[in-house]
């Protein structure tokens, strides 16, 4: 058993899981949370539980102090002038690309500017700019369509959270496939998310569905009792029709085991 809390960086942000080690983190706190650029800020949203084995989870570094709100508090101010400054000055370059975040490095001196575009952007001119305006290092980095969704977070057709916003650390690929073996409609607007890329979600019970596809006979295929023209892969069923015509639900487990033993029989 492990001792696990969450945090977010962010309101409604993604969460993130650490050790809380040595101390009491109850919902609300600030603690500290180790990062590559060092311990930064965040608020406990989950206090700590006691869950299933969870080694190499980061440990929280202390509760924050006056002087880390302090500095916290200034890097958010700081980050909504830099994401002011970067859009304005977009508009008046007239580039084609989209502001989607802005990271603060104050240790580091420099700020990272995350930006959605369709095409190659000679962004140089900008950069100067808004290092002369900011007066502060400036990096400019593109994300794709799912990494904006992962920013921005939302809500999916399910009604929940985002994937990529609450719990997805790498994307996986997703093929149109996985949908046509799931025999869902291929209008792009039911199974596309936020991002207007296929849904993450689709490859969750995709293997459920090829094993089923694999252990189960073809449509049209004549068994036992009839004709296939049906499958209920959550019933681990096929729909036959009779010979009269009327359509019946029947195990795969009974349509397959004669279907087999006449094989076998062969």
């Amino acid at each position: 058993m492990s001792l696990v809390c969450a945090v977010s960086f962010s309101r409604h942000g993604r969460l993130h899981y650490l050790d809380p080690g040595p101390f009491t983190v109850a919902v609300g706190d600030r603690v500290l949370v180790p990062t590559d650029a060092g311990t930064e800020v965040a608020e406990c949203v989950w206090a700590a539980e006691w869950v299933g084995e969870a080694d190499g989870l980061p440990v929280v570094a202390g509760l924050a102090g006056p002087a880390d709100l302090a500095r916290d508090e200034a890097n958010r101010r700081r980050k909504a002038e830099v994401r002011v400054a970067a859009k304005r000055l977009v508009r008046e370059h007239g580039l084609a690309m989209k502001v989607v975040a802005v990271d603060v490095l104050d240790r580091e001196g420099k700020a990272v500017v995350y930006f959605t575009a369709d095409g190659r952007i000679d962004f140089r001119e900008l950069v100067r700019d808004l290092a002369r305006t900011l007066d502060v290092r400036v990096e400019l980095r593109s994300i794709s369509a799912r990494d904006d969704a992962k920013v921005q977070g939302g809500i999916g057709p399910c009604g929940r959270d985002t994937c990529c916003s609450s719990f997805l650390k790498d994307f996986e690929p997703v093929s149109l496939r996985m949908a046509k073996d799931q025999d869902l409609p291929l209008d792009p607007l039911r199974i596309s998310g936020a991002c207007g890329k296929l849904l993450c979600c689709l490859k969750y019970e995709h293997p459920l569905y090829a094993e089923f596809l694999a252990r189960a006979p073809a449509l049209g295929e004549a068994v036992a009792g009839g004709t296939v023209v049906g499958h209920d892969v959550p019933r681990d069923e096929v729909v036959v029709r009779g010979p009269s015509g009327t359509r019946t639900p029947c195990s795969l487990a009974s349509v397959c085991g004669p279907r087999r033993a006449h094989d076998e029989v062969r």
